[in-house]
């Protein structure tokens, strides 16, 4: 007989059987396989394939010239008058929000009398009525008005139309004067001739961005030098597109951690593997020892299970694909929610389900079962055909070596601890995730001792409190202590996943609760309307400003500023503060632990800075250090005078005196202000006044409360896909559960039948199976629990700080972690049901029989 027939007889065949248990462990796979292949397609979807929003209608340039706070509009004279044939392209780049929609779209201004050809008029006129010189004309004299647009096709306007738009603190009714076609993908955008758009965003003498078109086969880096040579110091020539080469790399680490986040289901799904096989190779000790007899060699038995493994990995891993895309529609929209609102404005692009990613969920199913299932394969393949045949002797040697186990335990989890100290390898936490691998191999070698030394204590007294069916499933659970330790380490590891994460999620929320409670020092705070995000800086105007502060019922106004900057090749987030408006003192959020009040002294009027957590440990900087930062025409140091704990962006911040910034970038315009109410004033009435004061201009005011609120709301949003990931997870776990108790309970039919041909009663079974499954329950919750614990401290000090530089203060979320234990325990509970269903309905007499 073939040998490929032999094993679809002798190790397919059989799952068929069993359909119920067959579905489940296929699912489980599935399930894993399903988020891995979810988070790659949405990672990259919405940061993996990031292009930024302002890279619209960029053409194909080859370098570009950027300043903080803008570049002079002489920069451009300047380029144009050099002696090379290159092409020069000003650009003026914001966001504004279309009102009706609510949608965020990029503007983008360009020099339309110049490039109209390449760009807005050809296009505009042509869509609109190709050929017409009357329309043509018409666009021509409606360039310098900044309320003439030209809007891409997916806006659905027709030349002619209106649309009102949100540009920093005002709405503009714009008319529409030609329609471009899409410019990148999907993207939407908002053109306007280039002194139109300065206009419109209230900044004049500046350009935000210049494009230069070389020469054809030109050296970049030639070319970079010599330009540079004519520019001021301040102005940056770099490749076009290196801002979005920037922002990848920011997002290389959201994504790893993601992905690594994703594997948990796998993981688990391993162990579920690793058991399936070892139930597999338990059940098939006669026919392992007859084919050895018969001449089968060890080769021969290790490719039947192996093949067993790898034929489930694919039925998983097919059943994953069309899962893992239905789960990337929901993923992506969190995870750009995430990157909007942590990291830069961008908008995903379109869920490609592609042959290399359907080749990776496939590999990945396939992978994951065949290693899963080396172990017990092995084992499988050793034994002699002798022993092959006898019973038990597996289960001997698992209660004879968990001493072993136990000090190998201990072996593992030193060694996490060692690597846990490690610093991070090319900026990623490599040492922590390995030092979190230690600790889960650690908690699986453990588990059989553990299970062990708890089943054999409870069983007298579960004797005593629930009869004797207790204490006949307490000491089955420690008779089969191979299989159960697998089962409650499956569970374990997902419930430890969950408690882990759970704790670092609820110590992080704590720790940003806690630090705004400090930095919200004003009564009031405004910024213009429209979605927030961390590279969007709208501007109020400075009458408004004026008219709020001469308010009767106002104390003071504080002014904050903030650009977009790029630093050593990293984005990040440069601010000054008015410093003349005394602040309220409150403990200090310095790593200084210095008073706030002498640290901000040592900023007025100075190059001094003081610099965000996130901003020193990705730049490598310290309280002392100078750095030298580009602003408008000149490059200037500053020395850092002290390091602010900061939750409000991974990007990272630089804090300086406001009248310092003007010095260099004078602009006074506002992003934000902090409205001090007058003591004997009352903030709602105060409230009133500043909406009256603000007719005509579309601002957001806040409260010192609702601030923390929407901060928590942005919070839990940020981690929603963090416990969609763990809940998929303990799902996969509670699944495998019942698929495995399913198999113990046919492994065990004869156990189960001479107990019924005994005397004992269907409910008797019923209730033996159920208190079976909720040992194995408590007895995974506990596991997990502790190595949730240590997990944790690796996730909070190691990996968290390591990713993003952030200092989390330890916080148990206790009623957040009683639930999910509660449920976790409920679910495996009921996982035990349709096993003990099936527990009953079997026939002592044929059981009996078969002996």
């Amino acid at each position: 007989m073939p040998r490929w027939k032999l094993f679809y007889r002798l190790m397919l065949r059989p799952l068929f059987r069993e359909p119920m248990r067959l579905g489940l462990m296929v699912l489980s796979v599935g399930l894993g396989v399903a988020v891995v292949l979810a988070i790659e397609l949405a990672g990259t979807a919405a940061a993996g394939s990031f292009h930024s929003s302002m890279e619209s209608l960029a053409g194909n340039n080859d370098l570009e010239a950027v300043a903080s706070g803008g570049v002079p509009e002489a920069v451009v004279a300047t380029l144009s008058a050099q002696p090379y044939p290159l092409r020069i392209s000003p650009r003026m780049e914001d966001f504004v929000v279309d009102t009706q929609t609510h949608e965020t779209l990029p503007l983008i201004g360009l020099d339309l009398i110049a490039e109209g050809s390449r760009y807005a008029l050809q296009d505009g006129a042509g869509s609109a009525d190709s050929g017409n010189e009357e329309k043509m004309e018409q666009s021509v004299r409606d360039l310098g008005n900044p309320e003439s647009v030209w809007v891409s096709t997916n806006l659905n306007k027709n030349v002619g139309e209106h649309i009102s738009l949100l540009i920093n603190d005002r709405v503009v009714d714009c008319a529409v004067r030609g329609v471009l076609p899409n410019a990148s993908g999907n993207e939407n955008i908002i053109l306007m001739d280039i002194a139109g758009a300065q206009r419109a965003v209230n900044r004049f003498g500046r350009v935000d961005r210049i494009l230069i078109k070389l020469p054809a086969n030109s050296n970049l880096e030639e070319w970079q030098k010599k330009l540079s040579g004519v520019l001021p110091p301040g102005v940056e020539v770099r490749p076009q597109g290196a801002g979005t080469e920037e922002n990848r790399k920011m997002l290389a680490a959201f994504r790893w951690n993601l992905r690594l986040l994703s594997y948990i289901a796998l993981v688990v799904g391993a162990f579920l593997i690793y058991n399936t096989i070892s139930v597999s190779v338990v059940r098939r000790r006669s026919e392992i020892g007859i084919v050895r007899a018969l001449g089968a060699d060890r080769g021969d038995v290790l490719a039947a299970f192996l093949g067993e493994a790898a034929c489930l990995g694919l039925a998983g891993g097919l059943v994953g694909l069309p899962l893992g895309r239905m789960m990337a529609g929901g993923a992506v929209k969190l995870m750009a929610a995430t990157v909007e609102a942590l990291y830069v404005s961008s908008r995903p692009e379109a869920i490609a389900l592609t042959p290399g990613s359907m080749a990776l969920a496939l590999l990945v199913g396939v992978g994951v079962a065949v290693v899963s299932a080396i172990s017990p394969a092995r084992e499988a393949m050793q034994v002699s055909p002798v022993d092959a045949m006898a019973q038990g002797r597996r289960e001997f040697l698992a209660r004879a070596h968990k001493g072993r186990d136990l000090a190998i335990a201990g072996v593992l989890a030193v060694l996490a601890a060692l690597v846990a100290r490690m610093p991070a390898f090319a900026g990623k936490p490599l040492f922590g995730y390995l030092a979190t691998i230690l600790l889960i191999a650690a908690a699986a070698y453990a588990i059989p001792a553990l299970v062990n030394f708890i089943s054999r204590i409870a069983a007298g007294v579960l004797g005593k409190l629930f009869g004797v069916e207790a204490m006949l499933a307490s000491r089955s659970l420690a008779a089969s202590l191979r299989r159960t330790s697998v089962l409650v380490g499956a569970l374990a590891t997902a419930v430890a996943m969950m408690v882990s994460v759970g704790i670092m999620v609820g110590s992080f929320r704590q720790t940003v609760v806690s630090w705004m409670e400090n930095e919200l020092p004003a009564d009031l705070y405004l910024r213009p309307a429209g979605d927030a995000a961390a590279d969007r800086h709208p501007t109020i105007s400075l009458k408004l400003v004026e008219k709020i502060a001469a308010l009767p019922g106002v104390a003071a106004v504080q002014r904050l500023r903030a650009y977009e900057i790029n630093y050593d090749g990293m984005p990040a987030t440069l601010a000054s503060v008015d410093l003349r408006v005394a602040r309220a003192e409150r403990k200090s959020d310095f790593f200084s632990g210095r008073p706030t009040s002498e640290v901000l002294d040592q900023l007025r009027g100075k190059n001094n800075i003081i610099v965000s957590e996130p901003f020193t440990y990705k730049h490598k900087v310290k309280t002392g250090d100078t750095i030298t930062l580009a602003l408008g025409e000149a490059r200037t140091s500053f020395q850092i005078v002290d390091v602010y704990y900061d939750y409000a962006s991974e990007r990272g911040y630089i804090l300086m005196d406001r009248d310092v910034l003007l010095k260099y970038l004078p602009d006074e315009t506002p992003t934000n202000l902090a409205v001090f109410v007058a003591p004997d004033a009352k903030a709602a009435e105060v409230r009133k006044e500043i909406q009256q004061a603000a007719a005509g201009h579309r601002i957001l005011i806040f409260s010192d409360r609702d601030l923390r609120t929407e901060a928590v709301r942005i919070f839990d949003q940020t981690f929603a896909i963090t416990y969609a990931l763990e809940a998929v997870a303990v799902i996969v776990a509670v699944m495998g559960i019942a698929g495995a108790l399913m198999a113990l309970v046919i492994d065990r039919r004869r156990e189960l039948g001479l107990l019924r041909f005994l005397g004992a009663s269907s409910g008797q079974i019923r209730k033996m199976i159920l208190v079976e499954t909720s040992l194995l329950g408590l007895l995974a919750n506990l596991a997990g629990f502790v190595l949730g614990y240590f997990l944790s401290l690796i996730l909070v000090f190691v990996i968290n700080k390591q990713s993003f530089g952030w200092t989390i203060r330890f916080h148990w979320p206790v009623a957040v972690l009683l639930g999910a234990l509660s449920v976790v325990y409920a679910a495996t509970v009921v996982s035990g049901l349709y096993p003990a269903r099936v527990a009953v309905r079997l026939n002592p007499l044929e059981v009996i029989h078969e002996e």
